[in-house]
């Protein structure tokens, strides 16, 4: 199968070698695919992702690098499939598309001064996004998506090389679910997809990796208020997080988790016991 296959998944004879024994078995790879986001004709980035739900992530893109305010400003999304990879043509509205330009013209300009490194620092940490108050979780109700995590990772079974972004609902259900190789681009596909689709919106999400702080930043830009990941939290993630007014809580397995900021959101346990670990 080529490299560059539009397929998730490839397929592939390899040989294990185990206890000094060599043995033939089918592997199975997950794909990466190069992803070129153009914004009205433009080139944007260049990105490394799994080649499914491609447009969701596209969208979900926009709007958590802050691209666009709204999905209503996102004019259209196509595909262009090439032996290279996939071209994901975005149309914005002409006004955000001017703030992208002056915005691109103003990096450039900074460079050679010396202070680009600064510039880039600068770009690095958007103006902090506080996400509202509405959203209430009991976290006993966690278990219930967590005992469903690997039925939501199909190819994560087959290839162990992705990660996942999962939406819940109050009653811990999982109600959309996105793969990548990537970990933010799964949150991108989450986030597309649930504002492309105007479906109900997750109470939570659940991440399968760590915490970052661009994840947590993706969270603040769609208005997230309950961010739980299985694997650790960062430093970063933790100071934005409490910033951004999103309740965040990491190491979430095995009936466990730690609680790192804004608790009030967590119903399920008394005060005292919320404090030390849920």
């Amino acid at each position: 199968m080529d490299y560059y296959s539009h397929d998730v998944v490839t397929e592939k004879h390899v040989t294990l070698m185990e206890q000094g024994q060599a043995s033939e078995l089918t592997d199975y790879l997950a794909n990466e695919v190069r992803i070129a986001l153009v914004y009205n004709g433009i080139s944007h980035t260049v990105m490394l992702a799994s080649p499914q739900d491609l447009e969701a992530f596209a969208i979900g893109f926009t709007l958590s690098e802050r691209i666009v305010r709204n999905i209503n400003e996102i004019k259209g999304v196509e595909l262009e499939y090439t032996e290279e990879g996939v071209l994901v043509q975005i149309e914005i509205t002409q006004r955000c598309f001017m703030e992208l330009k002056q915005q691109r013209r103003n990096m450039a300009g900074r460079t050679g001064c010396g202070l680009c490194g600064v510039a880039q620092l600068e770009e690095a940490v958007k103006p902090v996004i506080r996400v509202d108050n509405g959203a209430e979780f009991n976290i006993n109700n966690l278990k219930v998506a967590l005992n469903f995590v690997k039925d939501n990772q199909q190819h994560f079974k087959l290839t162990g090389a992705t990660h996942a972004a999962m939406g819940l609902n109050n009653d811990g259900h999982i109600i959309d679910a996105y793969e990548d190789i990537g970990r933010h681009i799964a949150l991108d596909k989450l986030i597309g997809a649930f504002s492309q689709k105007h479906a109900e919106r997750p109470i939570a999400v659940l991440l399968t990796s760590r915490a970052s702080f661009e994840m947590v930043q993706k969270a603040a830009s769609a208005n997230i208020q309950i961010l739980f990941a299985m694997s650790a939290v960062t430093s970063l993630a933790l100071e934005l997080a409490e910033k951004s007014n999103i309740t965040l809580v990491g190491f979430c397995r095995n009936g466990r988790a730690t609680l790192y900021t804004h608790g009030h959101r967590l119903t399920g346990l008394s005060r005292d016991r919320l404090a030390k670990a849920i």
